[in-house]
């Protein structure tokens, strides 16, 4: 893997795969996490290697001005890298610098810290009506000739939406989950481990798939199985989802993670307290909640364009 790095000194290759592996073992990265960390801190380095000639190493990097990140941050926009992927190799590039502040006698990461990246419009997730989500749960427990098969997707649909579960989460669940009690802890991003409240139409969902499983499902072994008793893959419950939503008319974002945006912004909705959402869902940050308070109010312009005299046309309206 170092040999695709000819731009980078050998100390710093070696600074490279150190943390890296740090943010492996220490805090439980993604495989595909640390690759999208390793290219973009390399592709930082190999700019700045072609930026200044010669290899790129410890002495380039406590020398990086504004100036430099500005022309690298240019240079990966000529090329068609988009602001999110941009902010994403800023932030890995951060990471690095203060990774190495801490082990590089004189070395000062606050040029990278200052840096901020090109702003970007954070797409608004794209949740079901109500009416909708209902609607795919009892479409897709009548989709397929297997009852049990049925009844497996099912139980999957109404954890991501009665729950708030990835789709990832809900097929991480073993055999002694086949009982659902009033709460269930689950395992999310980063090992970050919460508690979730289970709502009886969960729990019987679940259940019933259990009871028509045709597999024996031991305390550890997967819970959701697929037709010849293995892992059940994510992929099948988004085609039973698609042959649903296509029955339904739904729009091609009706995606199992739609159903989860879909728990979200009915609570919101509903009143629910916006720290509270973010627990369940097992956000690190609040900020990443409150994008649904975008939605809720995204939807109420659209009810308020719909219906409002003026904004109609239908009328003068009223004085207050």
């Amino acid at each position: 893997m170092n040999d695709a790095l000819p731009a980078i000194s050998p100390a710093l290759r070696a600074a490279l795969d150190d943390w890296l592996r740090g943010m492996a073992a220490l805090q439980d990265a993604a495989d595909h996490t640390i690759t999208a960390y390793r290219a973009d801190v390399a592709g930082f380095l190999g700019f700045l290697a072609r930026h200044h000639g010669g290899a790129a190493g410890m002495a380039q990097l406590r020398a990086v001005t504004q100036s430099d990140l500005r022309a690298w941050m240019a240079a990966a926009r000529t090329r068609g890298v988009g602001p999110r992927s941009l902010a994403r190799a800023l932030s890995a590039l951060k990471s690095f610098a203060r990774w190495l502040a801490e082990r590089e006698p004189g070395f000062d990461p606050d040029i990278f810290l200052a840096a901020r990246a090109p702003r970007h419009a954070r797409p608004l997730p794209r949740p079901l009506a109500e009416t909708d989500a209902r609607a795919m749960l009892q479409t897709v427990s009548g989709e397929h000739p297997e009852d049990w098969i049925r009844a497996r997707d099912a139980a999957v649909l109404t954890l991501l939406y009665g729950c708030g579960l990835r789709i990832s989460e809900a097929l991480a669940l073993t055999g002694r989950d086949r009982e659902l009690g009033t709460s269930l802890r689950i395992r999310g991003k980063g090992g970050k481990e919460r508690i979730v409240p289970v709502i009886p139409a969960a729990a019987a969902a679940v259940a019933d798939y259990a009871r028509r499983c045709p597999f024996p499902l031991a305390p550890a072994a997967p819970l959701f199985r697929g037709a010849r008793g293995g892992p059940l893959n994510p992929r099948l419950v988004t085609k039973a989802m698609e042959a649903a939503r296509l029955r339904l008319g739904l729009p091609a974002t009706a995606t199992p993670h739609a159903l989860r945006h879909s728990f979200a912004t009915h609570l919101l909705a509903a009143g629910g307290d916006l720290r509270a959402i973010q627990e369940l869902l097992g956000h690190a940050s609040l900020s990443t909640t409150q994008i649904y308070t975008g939605v809720d109010q995204a939807r109420l312009m659209q009810a308020y364009r719909a219906a409002h005299p003026r904004a109609t046309g239908n009328g003068a309206g009223t004085g207050s």
